[in-house]
């Protein structure tokens, strides 16, 4: 009789301990991992930064991609040797959603590239210049970023500061680069402080 009322009292205390007060716990609540694809937002394409007109521009240029194109210089100013007598052609090499590269050879000089870039919600022209091993010139990536008085056939690129700093006077550079409506001619065109210094044509109605 001893032992059964020993073993009651036993469970009645380790009843009672166990219904004390417990600490609270803090659980962790894992992450969902059947999140849908469509669901996770995704970067917007870098074209669809650019405002509507750069953007429209920008393709219009895209739909010469892996032709070339014969050019004709219409004047070169006195500030420079003139290219009448080489052959002047431009290819449409490469076309990305956020850069398309135009290499223009000048007879057998290779080392001009024209390049259209997407940056930061802008487009951006440059003129990349390299040696034959094809390490970069001192002067070059100059350009600028196209203003807002173009159209989608027409760009106007002002000198941005690196630009001012690498080329003697180049802060007054405007570049214009037109496609007709009808896509017949591209145009290259340079000014510096409104004097015309440089314009090529290039007939896009008979490719290379």
């Amino acid at each position: 009789m001893k032992n059964l009322t020993f073993i009651f009292l036993a469970a009645t205390v380790f009843i009672l301990a166990s219904c004390g007060p417990r600490e609270e716990r803090v659980h962790e609540v894992e992450e969902p991992t059947d999140v849908l694809v469509e669901d996770v937002p995704t970067d917007p394409v870098p074209v669809m930064l650019i405002s509507e007109t750069h953007r429209t521009f920008f393709h219009n240029l895209q739909s010469l991609c892996g032709q070339s194109f014969e050019g004709e210089q219409i004047y070169r100013s006195h500030h420079a040797s003139g290219w009448e007598d080489y052959e002047l052609v431009m290819h449409v090499e490469v076309c990305e959603e956020d850069r398309i590269l135009i290499p223009f050879h000048v007879g057998d000089d290779e080392s001009r590239t024209w390049m259209f870039l997407v940056e930061e919600g802008q487009l951006r022209f440059r003129h990349d210049h390299r040696y034959p091993d094809g390490t970069p010139e001192e002067d070059s990536l100059y350009g600028g970023y196209a203003d807002d008085t173009g159209t989608e056939f027409e760009q106007h690129f002002p000198a941005d500061a690196y630009t001012a700093e690498v080329i003697e006077d180049g802060g007054g550079n405007v570049w214009t680069v037109r496609l007709d409506e009808d896509m017949t001619t591209f145009t290259y065109r340079l000014e510096r402080d409104g004097e015309k210094r440089l314009r090529v044509d290039f007939d896009l109605t008979n490719p290379l």
